[in-house]
């Protein structure tokens, strides 16, 4: 009985050093979302991850490249809304954006998809920056930052 009561007692602390090596792990590194579509449930999910889940966790730099359909999202002209079990369904995908820059998050438009889908930096909502190779690539190419696409 003893030895077991130590073993769990070792374990627990064991486990909190974990715990306190995964928050200060948190520091490092940062995450690049690949968003390509406009389809406003798939898209909730990817900036409520990288924002609620990625940089108010501490992880820097976290970016989202809007490309191909997801520029749409940043359009200040196109109104959109929250698909399922979101947070807080009076939010839209607008507002989600910009309160993910206002916290430090950087919002990128591909200036290609931009181009073809008939949009200037003026269409967009306050914080997108209009994507360079320099811009992109430099998060990319990152050793110190992870890739996800939505």
């Amino acid at each position: 009985m003893k030895n077991g009561v130590l073993l769990a007692i070792g374990l627990a602390l064991a486990l909190s050093g974990f715990a306190l090596n995964l928050n200060a792990a948190e520091k490092k590194g940062g995450l690049f979302v690949n968003l390509t579509t406009d389809d406003t449930w798939a898209a909730a999910k990817a900036i409520m991850f990288a924002h609620e889940k990625v940089l108010k966790r501490g992880y820097k730099p976290v970016a989202i490249w809007l490309n191909v359909r997801g520029i749409y999202l940043a359009n200040k002209k196109r109104p959109s809304h929250v698909h399922g079990l979101m947070k807080d369904k009076d939010q839209s995908i607008q507002d989600m954006l910009q309160a993910f820059v206002k916290d430090g998050g950087i919002l990128i438009a591909c200036a290609a998809c931009s181009q073809a889908a008939g949009l200037t930096q003026e269409d967009f909502i306050d914080g997108v920056q209009m994507g360079t190779p320099d811009l992109v690539m430099g998060l990319l190419f990152d050793p110190n930052v992870k890739t996800l696409s939505w």
